[in-house]
């Protein structure tokens, strides 16, 4: 059930269901956080595996924005996965919690989620990264913006999530959402299509470590894909406002607690 609801709510909120699934398997399971992380970069690949294609073919996501950014986040995911093996555990909870308290402080201070009404950006114009979504009341257009910080910031998010396993879900919408003005729907779907890329890539050096065992990898995997799956089909009609207290609310619990049990030593 555990692994059902990390799905769901890193379908509905963009995080990947990893920001759940290491805290419960490291906190309630007592599994070495190495094995939690290297389980969760698997049910993230799942996630994006099972909402991604649903997101796409309703028209939520933008898959140039995507694929752009993904140059950044998979070359910082290799390089967090190396950090990620040489780094003790404690350190690496401590690191995840932090994330994930200022990701919840900067979503709940989110702007209103408006399309950008200043001029066209030369970036995205060259890239022909605006474009539009389905809304309640028809097509909704939108532009985008500060393309360099977006894709600064997507690196950073690679690193997260090869060294966290969480698919950096939070960094990812929180880069769209504030940086480049992506509507917060748009933004986590995008960001569900790209996780399981930046996952896969941290995941090939945990494999290669040991650290990938199969017996709790593919349990969780599969109530990952479920979870997803459920939430894919909520998606749509969720108010945005909503999703973002579920967003904050989630991660900023899961960041405490992850916090005080690295620097406990309970991990």
């Amino acid at each position: 059930m555990g692994s059902v609801a990390a799905g769901f709510l890193g379908s509905l909120t963009g995080l990947g269901g990893g920001v759940v699934i290491v805290p419960m398997l490291t906190l309630l399971l007592n599994v070495n956080i190495r094995y939690a992380v290297g389980a969760s970069l698997v049910s993230v690949i799942a996630t994006s595996s099972g909402a991604a294609a649903a997101y796409v073919k309703e028209g939520f996501t933008n898959i140039r924005i995507a694929m752009f950014l993904e140059l950044a986040t998979t070359f910082g995911a290799l390089g967090g996965a190396v950090l990620a093996t040489r780094a003790p555990a404690a350190a690496i909870a401590v690191v995840f919690g932090i994330v994930l308290l200022h990701s919840a402080v900067v979503s709940m201070r989110a702007p209103p989620d408006r399309p950008w009404e200043g001029p066209p950006d030369k970036w995205s114009a060259f890239l022909r990264l605006d474009s539009g979504y389905p809304g309640r009341d028809g097509y909704v257009p939108y532009r985008v913006v500060n393309i360099p910080a977006g894709f600064s910031l997507m690196f950073v998010a690679g690193v997260l999530s090869g060294l966290l396993g969480i698919g950096s879900g939070a960094v990812k919408v929180l880069a769209m959402d504030r940086a480049m003005r992506v509507p917060f729907k748009v933004s986590t779907t995008t960001s569900n299509f790209m996780i399981g890329v930046t996952a896969a890539a941290s995941a090939g050096v945990y494999l290669n470590r040991g650290y990938i065992d199969p017996g709790l990898a593919m349990p969780v995997m599969l109530g990952v894909l479920m979870g997803s799956l459920i939430g894919a089909r909520i998606l749509a009609g969720a108010k945005t406002k909503a999703l973002r207290i579920t967003f904050a609310v989630v991660i900023l619990a899961l960041g405490a607690e992850m916090i005080y049990s690295g620097l406990a030593g309970k991990l």
